[in-house]
């Protein structure tokens, strides 16, 4: 319910256009991790097999990045501002949460 509440905020008073911006941008950024991530964990030679393959690693997630990249690119700079101080601040409270709770099971 916390959270509808948020989005049916940010629903009401964010134009549409921002909206469908951000969540481009987001989505595209998403898939440049996971593409990354392919090609991180077959580099790895002590990882078990994935449950699913991906054919000719690393061209498909090599391209897959780019052109991520070329469509984020694409999108207004406001929408990069908007997105990195939202990437900063949610990078800061996962990594200050994470803090806490590690000192909390160290003691």
């Amino acid at each position: 319910m916390i959270n509808g509440f948020f989005v049916a905020l940010i629903a009401g008073f964010v134009p549409l256009q921002v909206v469908a911006e951000m969540g481009s941008i987001g989505t595209l950024f998403a898939f440049v991790v996971v593409a990354a991530g392919i090609i991180f964990i077959r580099k790895q030679k002590d990882m078990p097999k994935p449950l699913f393959r991906t054919p000719l690693v690393p061209f498909i997630p090599v391209v897959s990045i780019i052109c991520s990249f070329v469509l984020m690119f694409s999108l207004p700079v406001m929408t990069w501002i908007r997105f990195i101080v939202w990437m900063t601040a949610g990078l800061f409270i996962y990594f200050l949460y994470g803090y806490k709770k590690a000192d909390m099971i160290e003691r």
